[in-house]
C-alpha cells in the first residue's frame, strides 16, 4: 500500500449557480490551492446579518474544488482509494464527472474508492464539492480544511484500518503486545501469505518480532492476531511519552505485497472512585484544555506544523491533557499528543438528534452516527494519548428515556470498536432537565437534592426575553445555576444516561461534585466544561476528591466564532444594537470568542499563568496590570468566561500619574509591590485569597516589581520594566530550518519593542511584509477580538504590540521574510525550507512545561 499526499494540484471557487454551466462560465473563477484550505477565511464579514454571528460574521456559502491527475495503465491491477480527513460539509466526491461518494459531517475522515470510475492511461479529474450553512455554534470554517491522500495498493493488502495494536499484560520486566491484522483478498484466487511484525524501540532496535502464514480465500478477509513479548518496555505516560515502531509486511514467494508502519505506547489505564484515573498505576489528574478546531490566523485550515505548536505550547503552560470541542481532531494533533504526552478526549458531536442550530448535523445523525464514530474511534484506538472518548456534548436527549437508549447504543458502539479506553458524555444540567426546570425558573423556586426548596432569584426566564441560547441563559442566571444543578430534576433526569458512561462529563455541575459522591458513591466524574473565572475553587475540589478526576477549562486556546463570549464590557462602550448580536455573543465587528488561556496567535494571556501557579507548577509571582484608561469605570458585563481586562507590561504611555490597578497572581502568603524601588505597600496572597493580591497606584515609567514572601522569607520576584526610547521590531521564526512539503509551517512573530526588549503595548501600529524564496503567506493578523482587518493581507496592524504570520514552503530553498513598520527599522529573518527527508525535527522554541516562559509574557525575574 503506498499512501501518498494528495494535497497539491487543487485549485477552489465559490460553488456556481447550475444553469452558469449551461452558459459557458463552468471554467470562470477557479483559484489554485495547496491543501489542506479554508474557503470561508478569505470571505467579507459582516454584521448585517446576526445569524451569523456564531460563526464570527462570516457567510455561509457553497465551494467546489477540483484536480487532474493521472492514472497510469498497471493501476487496473490495483486498487485505488482517496481519503479525505475532514470536508465542511455534506462533502461530495466526484470522479470524471460521476459522483463516487459522500460524507454529510463536516468532522469524520472518509474513503472514496475509485476503480469503477478511473480512466486509465490518461488524465483523469476529481472534483469535491461542500456546503457550509447555519450549521454550528462556531466558526467552523468550509472546503477541504484537511488533508487528502491518494492510496494504491495491491489486489491482497492490508486493509485501510488493518492493524490495530494493544498492550493486555504490562509487568514491570515484559509487556505483551497484541496486534491484529486484517488483510483483505481481491484477487480471484486464494492466497496463501506471511505477515510479518516487528516492535521497533525508539532507538530502532527490533525488540520483538513474529511471522505467521494466512491463508485468504477470493474476496474474502482474514484477521490474524499475533501476541509478541517486548522485554524491559519503556512505558508512554504524560512525563515520559516513550513510543514504539510496529512494521508490518505482508509477502507471498518473496515479493512484498503491502506494509505499514504504525506508532503505539504501552500503557495501561483504569479508573475508580477512590484512586481516580491511573496511568500504569500512577493517578493522573487531568489539567484539562477545552479546543476547537481551528487555527486562528489560518482559519479552520488543519496543517500539521500548527498542531504540533498548540500542543507544546499547551504542555508548556501547564496542561497535560486536551479534549476536542466538540467533534473528532485531526491525526497531526493526536500524533503530536503522542510525542509530548498530552492526554486527549476525543469527542464525537455538538447534536444528536435535536437541532440546536437551523441546519446543523441533527438532520443527517440518525443516518450517519454508527459510521461517523466508527471513523473517530479507528482514527484513535493506536494512539496511547486517547484516554476517553466523549459521545456528545450538552445534548438535550440525556433526559429522556429515548435519549438514553441511544446513548446507550453510542457507548457501546464505542466499547465494541474500542474496550481499552473509557466512555464519557459531556452533561450540561440545564438542556437535560428540560421545559421542567424553565418552569422551576419561572416560579422562582426549585427542589433541592438535599431536601427542602432553594430560592431560585427573581431573573427573567427563557420567556421573559433574550435568545434561548444555552450560553445566554446561564450568564443570565449565573447567580443561581449552581443551586439548579443540585436539583432533584437535574439528579433524576441525568441518572440513567450517566449509568451507561465510565466517567460522568459535568458541563458546569461543579456544585454536584460532593453531593454525587454521596448520592452515587460509584460514580466516577471529570469537569468535562468549567469556567476559567472558578479556576482554583474547581481545582481544590478535584485535588479534594478523588472521584472528580479533572476539569477541563473552555477554553485552553481561544477561538474564531461565539464571538466575545470572554468579553469585559465598559459603562462607556457603546451600547450594543437591539437585535444585532444573538444572545450572550458580542455585536460586530467581534470575530473570537475571547475566552482562552491563550491568543489565536498563540500567545498566553494573564490566565495562563493564573492557571499555571494554581497547578502548582509556577512559583514565581505574575503581574497583570488592568488598562489605566479603563481605571475605576463601572463593568457594564462580563460573563462567566471573562477574564480581567489586563496584560503584563509596565510601558503605559500617556497615562503617566494617573492611577492604575494592579494584580499579583501568586501562591506564596504576601507580595510586596514596588515601583521603582520604592514599596508601594504589601497584599496577602496565595490560596486563601485566590492566589491573587491587588495594588492601586498611579502609573510612573521605569520598573515594577513584585516579590513573594512566603513565613515571611522571600520566594521569588519578577519585574516589568517601561519601554523608552524608539519603537523597534523584533522579529523571530520559531525555527530556522523547516521542510520543504506541505506539512510544515514556519510562524514568525512580531513584537513591538524598545533597545532593551521591553513591550510597547501602547505603540501599535501597521506592520507590512514581503517574502522573497519559495514560501506563500499562509496568515497574518493579530489577537485582536474585534479587528475588521483579515488574515490574507500583507498589512496587518499589531494588538497590544504583537502580530504573527505563518509562512507556507513552497518548495526548497531560502525564504527571505521582511517585515517593516512606520518609524521602525526594516527587519530580514531567514527560513531554510529542505527538501522533505533531510531537514531537522526541531521543537519549538520555548520552555518546557511546568516552567515559567517569562519571554511570552513579558515580564521576567528580577536580575
Amino acid at each position: 500500500m503506498i499512501r501518498t499526499s494528495f494535497n497539491d494540484g487543487w485549485s477552489y471557487r465559490r460553488k456556481p449557480d447550475a444553469f452558469q454551466a449551461l452558459l459557458g462560465r463552468a471554467n470562470e473563477g477557479w483559484e489554485p490551492v495547496r491543501l489542506p484550505h479554508d474557503a470561508m477565511i478569505r470571505r467579507k464579514r459582516s454584521g448585517t446579518d446576526p445569524e451569523a454571528g456564531h460563526r464570527g460574521y462570516f457567510p455561509a456559502d457553497g465551494y467546489e474544488y477540483k484536480k487532474a491527475f493521472f492514472v497510469p495503465e498497471e493501476y487496473r491491477e490495483r486498487r485505488v482509494t482517496f481519503e479525505f480527513e475532514g470536508v465542511y460539509r455534506h462533502g461530495r466526491v466526484y470522479i470524471n464527472g460521476d459522483l463516487a461518494g459522500q460524507c454529510a459531517s463536516g468532522y469524520s475522515t472518509f474513503w472514496i474508492r475509485a476503480d469503477h470510475l478511473l480512466r486509465y492511461g490518461t488524465d483523469n479529474e476529481v472534483r469535491v464539492e461542500a456546503q457550509s450553512q447555519d450549521d454550528s455554534r462556531w466558526y467552523t470554517g468550509g472546503g477541504i480544511y484537511r488533508g487528502t491522500s491518494i492510496i494504491v495498493s495491491g489486489l491482497v493488502h492490508l486493509t485501510l484500518d488493518g492493524v490495530r495494536i494493544t498492550t493486555p499484560v504490562i509487568e514491570s520486566d515484559q509487556a505483551v503486545v497484541a496486534v491484529a491484522t486484517e488483510i483483505q483478498n481481491e484477487s480471484p484466487v486464494t492466497r496463501t501469505v506471511e505477515v510479518s511484525n516487528e516492535i521497533v524501540d525508539a532507538g530502532g532496535a527490533i525488540v520483538a518480532r513474529d511471522v505467521t502464514p494466512v491463508t485468504v480465500f477470493p474476496g474474502d478477509a482474514a484477521v490474524l492476531r499475533q501476541r509478541l513479548l517486548v522485554a524491559e518496555p519503556r512505558l508512554w505516560g504524560v512525563e515520559h511519552p516513550d513510543l514504539y515502531t510496529c512494521r508490518t509486511s505482508v509477502t507471498a514467494d518473496g515479493e512484498r505485497l503491502d506494509g505499514r508502519t504504525t506508532r503505539f505506547g504501552i500503557r495501561s489505564l483504569t479508573v475508580d472512585p477512590r484512586r481516580g484515573l491511573r496511568i500504569n498505576g500512577e493517578t493522573v489528574e487531568l489539567r484539562g484544555a477545552c479546543v476547537h478546531h481551528d487555527s486562528g490566523v489560518l482559519g479552520a485550515a488543519t496543517i500539521d506544523r500548527a498542531e504540533w505548536r498548540r500542543v507544546e505550547i499547551l504542555r508548556q503552560a501547564g496542561f497535560n491533557a486536551i479534549r476536542s470541542a466538540h467533534n473528532p481532531i485531526s491525526r497531526a494533533l493526536l500524533e503530536a499528543c503522542d510525542e509530548l504526552g498530552m492526554l486527549v478526549m476525543d469527542e464525537l458531536s455538538d447534536v444528536w438528534t435535536r437541532s440546536k442550530s437551523a441546519q446543523d448535523y441533527a438532520g443527517d445523525f440518525a443516518g450517519s452516527w454508527e459510521s461517523d464514530l466508527r471513523s473517530m474511534v479507528i482514527k484513535d484506538r493506536n494512539h496511547p494519548s486517547v484516554v476517553l472518548y466523549s459521545i456528545g456534548n450538552e445534548i438535550p436527549e440525556v433526559g429522556t428515556a429515548a435519549g438514553a437508549v441511544l446513548g446507550r447504543r453510542l457507548a457501546e458502539k464505542v466499547r465494541e470498536l474500542d474496550g481499552t479506553r473509557l466512555v464519557t458524555n459531556a452533561v450540561n444540567g440545564l438542556l437535560a432537565a428540560g421545559p421542567e426546570l424553565f418552569s422551576a425558573m419561572a416560579a422562582g423556586r426549585t427542589e433541592s437534592a438535599e431536601g427542602g426548596t432553594k430560592d431560585a432569584g427573581s431573573a427573567s426566564t427563557p420567556d421573559g426575553g433574550g435568545s434561548g441560547d444555552v450560553n445566554d441563559l446561564m450568564t443570565r442566571f449565573r447567580e443561581f445555576m449552581p443551586t439548579l444543578m443540585t436539583s432533584e430534576l437535574v439528579t433524576n433526569r441525568t441518572a440513567e444516561s450517566m449509568a451507561y458512561l465510565d466517567v460522568a462529563g459535568y458541563n458546569y455541575l461543579e456544585s454536584r461534585y460532593e453531593l454525587d459522591r454521596t448520592l452515587f458513591p460509584n460514580r466516577v466524574i471529570v469537569g468535562t466544561e468549567t469556567y476559567p473565572s472558578d479556576i482554583d475553587r474547581n481545582w481544590r475540589m478535584v485535588r479534594d476528591n478523588s472521584h472528580v478526576i479533572g476539569d477541563f477549562t473552555w477554553t485552553g486556546w481561544d477561538y474564531l466564532g461565539e464571538p466575545g463570549i470572554g468579553r469585559v464590557e465598559y459603562q462607556s462602550d457603546p451600547t450594543p444594537p437591539a437585535g444585532g448580536a444573538p444572545g450572550h455573543q458580542g455585536p460586530f465587528p467581534w470575530l473570537t470568542a475571547w475566552c482562552g488561556d491563550i491568543d489565536i496567535t498563540g500567545h498566553r494571556r494573564p490566565a495562563s499563568y493564573y492557571r499555571e501557579i494554581v497547578f502548582g507548577l509556577r512559583t514565581e509571582p505574575y503581574i497583570a496590570v488592568h488598562r489605566p484608561e479603563r481605571h475605576g469605570e463601572p463593568v457594564r458585563l462580563a460573563t462567566w468566561w471573562s477574564w480581567s481586562d489586563s496584560v503584563s507590561s509596565w510601558s503605559w504611555n500617556g497615562h503617566e500619574q494617573k492611577p492604575v490597578r494592579i494584580d499579583v497572581y501568586s501562591a506564596a502568603d504576601e507580595i510586596e509591590l514596588l515601583v521603582n524601588g520604592r514599596s508601594v505597600g504589601r497584599a496577602p496572597a496565595g490560596e486563601k485569597n485566590r492566589f491573587t493580591a491587588s495594588f492601586d497606584t498611579v502609573y510612573k515609567p521605569g520598573e515594577l516589581t513584585a516579590v513573594a514572601y512566603t513565613d515571611g522569607i522571600e520566594t521569588g520576584r519578577t519585574c516589568l520594566r517601561s519601554a523608552a526610547g524608539d519603537v523597534r521590531l523584533d522579529v523571530k521564526a520559531d525555527r530556522s530550518r523547516i521542510t520543504a512539503d506541505d506539512r510544515d509551517l514556519a510562524f514568525v512573530s512580531v513584537t513591538l519593542v524598545d533597545a532593551d526588549g521591553n513591550l510597547y503595548n501602547t505603540a501599535d501600529r501597521q506592520v507590512a511584509i514581503e517574502l522573497a524564496g519559495p514560501g506563500m503567506l499562509q496568515g497574518f493578523g493579530s489577537a485582536d477580538p474585534r479587528s475588521e482587518e483579515n488574515f490574507f493581507d500583507t498589512v496587518r496592524t499589531t494588538f497590544d504590540g504583537r502580530v504573527l504570520a505563518v509562512i507556507r514552503p513552497s518548495a526548497a530553498g531560502v525564504i527571505t521574510v521582511t517585515v517593516t513598520a512606520d518609524g521602525c527599522p526594516p527587519v530580514d529573518v531567514h527560513v531554510e525550507a529542505a527538501p522533505a527527508g533531510q531537514s531537522e525535527e526541531l521543537p519549538m522554541t520555548g520552555t518546557p512545561s511546568g516552567r515559567p516562559d517569562h519571554s511570552a509574557a513579558g515580564s521576567h525575574p528580577c536580575r
